[in-house]
């Protein structure tokens, strides 16, 4: 039998996305964005009021970076979520995370996170239905820990994701398929 929920961003797992940019005055910003996606194999699109301080960052510098939180930085993950960029300028130092500069963007990348894509800001849409920024990824890295034999290794990666039922953050770690491959068995 299925029960009724209450209507909520309903659907799991989300990315828990960490949104990094320069501020005017060249400090770090990071924000947390579980509402992200890719449109395409190449662009990227975030549900981001113009409210956010990454938003106006985003559209000054024309550049940011997209890292995937993980399960070690958990605690530093929500922080980049539960607190404004717009309150307080040294978010990143705070958290006590490091960053450096991305190879290709005027962006900066979180050193801890381990996988990160670099991104050109395109446009920014606003419609009844939503808003966010649209961004070309130019560019990513990962870190050799996470690319045994020089390939990435999505379970070293140990991402999490938000349930927006409970408010939890699970651990995405174990590869149960062969996307492209064990459908095919139905054919």
């Amino acid at each position: 039998m299925r029960k009724k929920l209450k209507i909520t961003e309903g659907i799991f797992p989300m990315p828990v996305l960490m949104v990094a940019t320069y501020n005017d005055d060249g400090s770090v910003n990071v924000m947390n964005a579980a509402w992200g996606t890719m449109q395409e194999r190449d662009t990227v699109a975030l549900n981001l009021s113009e409210t956010h301080k990454t938003v106006q960052n985003i559209r000054n510098r024309g550049a940011f970076t997209v890292s995937v939180a993980d399960a070690a930085h958990v605690k530093e993950a929500d922080y980049f979520g539960v607190e404004s960029g717009n309150k307080e300028p040294n978010k990143l130092a705070k958290s006590g995370l490091t960053a450096g500069k991305a190879e290709t963007v005027d962006a900066p990348v979180i050193n801890e996170f381990p996988l990160c894509l670099e991104c050109e800001f395109i446009e920014y849409q606003k419609n009844e239905y939503g808003c966010g920024v649209i961004g070309r990824v130019v560019n990513v890295t990962a870190d050799e820990s996470v690319m045994p034999g020089g390939k990435l290794d999505m379970s070293l990666v140990n991402a999490i994701a938000f349930d927006p039922y409970t408010h939890g953050y699970y651990r995405v770690s174990e590869r149960v398929g062969e996307a492209f491959k064990d459908g095919l068995e139905l054919k």
